[in-house]
């Protein structure tokens, strides 16, 4: 390949995230706080202490409703493994990605990547978020557009299209 596709920067990867998030966490969401008949989150404290907070009571936001640990994980778990089996069935794309045009490689051959790199890209978001989501800041300021994550896991984001194009050369 004589050049590298172009990289995927910051704000077409948060427009796939966001449409990951309605498309793919939110119905898991809704179906682990059925599961956990309301005990995973309390939405009426929730709502309750925004209430109090919209009003001027800031401090109601100190108090934040109790979560099951069990149900978050159950959650957290469920996320990772439908994103990777996203990734593996789509060829390193999410709904988001997909509908946006971008996916990810790896960051050298630009070749799809691998379950163990899907896996340590998906744990790497813990690392990329804290703190404060520098990690995923990162994509503003470096030249390949890579996070945190993507550096762990050896992965890039990239436009399909390049990478559609540079294998058709290659044929």
């Amino acid at each position: 390949m004589n050049h590298p596709p172009r990289y995927a920067g910051f704000f077409i990867r948060f427009i796939a995230s966001l449409i990951d998030t309605f498309l793919l966490a939110l119905p898991v969401a809704l179906v682990v706080y059925v599961l956990s008949g309301g005990e995973w989150f309390d939405f009426a404290a929730y709502k309750h202490n925004m209430q109090l907070a919209l009003s001027g009571d800031w401090s109601a936001l100190r108090h934040q409703p109790k979560t099951s640990f069990g149900w978050e994980m159950v959650f957290e778990i469920t996320v990772l493994l439908v994103t990777v089996l996203f990734w593996d069935k789509w060829g390193g794309t999410t709904p988001g990605k997909r509908f946006v045009g971008i996916k990810i490689v790896d960051a050298k051959s630009f070749a799809e990547i691998t379950n163990t790199q899907a896996i340590t890209r998906s744990l790497g978001y813990i690392v990329s978020t804290i703190p404060f989501g520098i990690g995923f800041l990162m994509v503003l300021f470096r030249k390949d557009k890579r996070a945190l994550h993507d550096i762990l896991a050896n992965t890039a984001v990239v436009y399909d299209e390049d990478i559609q194009n540079v294998n058709k050369k290659k044929l």
